[in-house]
């Protein structure tokens, strides 16, 4: 059994009372306590073991032994601002950049996504001489005030006029449940139609007199549902945006370093010749460290001097912080996780195609790489979401020591993005894990139409037995 400091009960009664309540904890109704975590595995104060299918944080896996020892190496030698010459940022930024296609060769480091997402704002207006942004509808960017601002995911639940006016919202590019879809149009039409829908928002901002200062969106929007883009959407969405005078952003805070297997940035998915004007990343690069960067141009860069203000980061680009994002990028190259992403991705993507073969209630699967989504839904004609049984689903996953989370706009979307150490064996056994669920669920819908209490009664019923 691994130690903890205190009980479980005190931990919970400690954090009711210290810890704002507006903080997410999973499973609240019983949450898990978690003392130590080791690759794609986590460990419960009890001792019982967990599959981990949702910390794309933990990248390169649980605690690395050669991450942690590199972070521990540096922290005894020193740790310091980035006003100071160190070896090791500049090392590290020589690295990352070379990872990037041209002329995406200049690095801000900071902290976190939403530190990176707010900069490559500022740096678009400083740019651009513009300030409206052309969003994608539920996408999310960061819990700042600048990023609430620009993030549906969040501001759609604050009332009508929580968007502000120099905010502009697209259709998010949902081939399976968006605006068009994939049972109307060939992948070539969706990516034209989705794009004309960013393109009808620049002549809306150009009839106000106003100009576009950039377009922002996640390569592949995650909490929004694991939405996986048409492949020529942003061919042809950059091609407008630049056209009008905007920035092209590339928000791969989520899927960034190598998720999707076949590249190292998910962006590249749309081919060589797409390359946005600024990318930011973030939470897998440290590996569960504080560590996240902006990637953009020297022009835009010089742009953004000629402010005239400089810009300092406390902790941004400290030689820990290096030191540690360096071993990740030795870890991904040297274990080859970008195969395994791929290889481990396609089987599930495989597996999970044929439960949808043996489920209604699975409407539809997507996803590349370790980058992977299960739409569950009532009937598959309306597509009606089925919210309680996704709720359900990943609970009843808890019960077998099995993580997995729900999003997207009808929280009825199951992802899946563990860390990239994930094997085929841990593949097989998710697959069974889910096959017994859905039949569960499967099983209590035949019997008669019932109401989602009863439906999670008449589930957990069967459960226990």
């Amino acid at each position: 059994m691994d130690r903890e400091h205190i009980s479980k009960d005190k931990t919970i009664l400690l954090r009711q009372k210290y810890i704002g309540p507006s903080c997410k904890l999973f499973f609240k109704s019983d949450p898990i306590k978690i003392v130590r975590a080791s690759g794609q595995y986590m460990f419960s104060e009890t001792g019982e073991r967990y599959l981990d299918c949702i910390n794309n944080v933990a990248h390169v896996g649980h605690c690395h032994p050669k991450v942690v020892e590199a972070g521990n190496k540096q922290a005894a030698l020193l740790n310091t601002n980035s006003r100071f010459l160190h070896d090791n940022l500049v090392l590290y930024a020589e690295r990352l950049a070379a990872l990037f296609p041209d002329p995406l060769k200049v690095l801000f480091m900071v902290n976190s996504g939403s530190e990176a997402n707010d900069l490559a704002l500022r740096l678009a207006q400083a740019h651009t001489k513009q300030k409206d942004v052309i969003v994608l509808d539920h996408a999310y960017h960061g819990h700042v005030m600048s990023l609430i601002d620009i993030s549906p995911y969040k501001f759609n639940h604050l009332g009508p006029d929580a968007k502000p006016d120099w905010v502009h919202v697209a259709s998010v590019p949902d081939r399976y449940r968006g605006k068009y879809r994939n049972t109307e149009h060939s992948l070539d039409e969706l990516s034209t139609l989705y794009a004309q829908d960013v393109e009808d928002q620049i002549q809306n901002i150009r009839s106000s007199g106003k100009g576009i200062s950039c377009f922002i969106s996640e390569s592949l929007q995650s909490c929004g549902g694991q939405i996986i883009t048409p492949p020529g959407y942003l061919r042809e969405v950059y091609k407008h945006v630049r056209n009008s005078g905007g920035l092209c952003i590339a928000d791969e805070v989520q899927v960034g370093f190598g998720r999707v297997g076949s590249h190292w940035w998910a962006f590249q998915l749309a081919g060589e010749d797409v390359v946005p004007d600024i990318v930011t990343i973030g939470k897998p690069m440290g590996n569960g460290h504080p560590v996240a960067a902006v990637v953009t141009t020297y022009e835009i860069a010089k742009s953004f001097a000629g402010l005239g203000v400089e810009y300092f980061n406390t902790y941004g680009g400290n030689p820990v912080s290096c030191a540690i994002a360096n071993a990740v990028i030795d870890v991904i190259e040297t274990e080859n996780l970008r195969e395994n992403a791929t290889k481990v991705g396609n089987y599930l993507l495989s597996r999970f195609t044929i439960l949808m073969t043996k489920y209604q209630l699975i409407g539809d699967v997507r996803g590349v790489g370790m980058f992977i989504g299960i739409e569950l839904v009532k009937d598959r004609s309306t597509k009606e979401p089925a919210t309680a049984e996704a709720k359900h689903a990943i609970t009843r996953a808890k019960q077998e020591k099995v993580l997995l989370s729900v999003d997207g706009p009808n929280e009825n979307v199951i992802k899946f993005k563990p860390p990239m150490v994930f094997s085929l064996e841990d593949a097989d056994h998710l697959v069974n894990i889910l096959d017994r669920i859905f039949g569960e669920i499967d099983d209590s819908r035949q019997v008669e139409k019932l109401t989602e209490k009863e439906l999670i009664k008449r589930i957990n019923g069967a459960s226990m037995s």
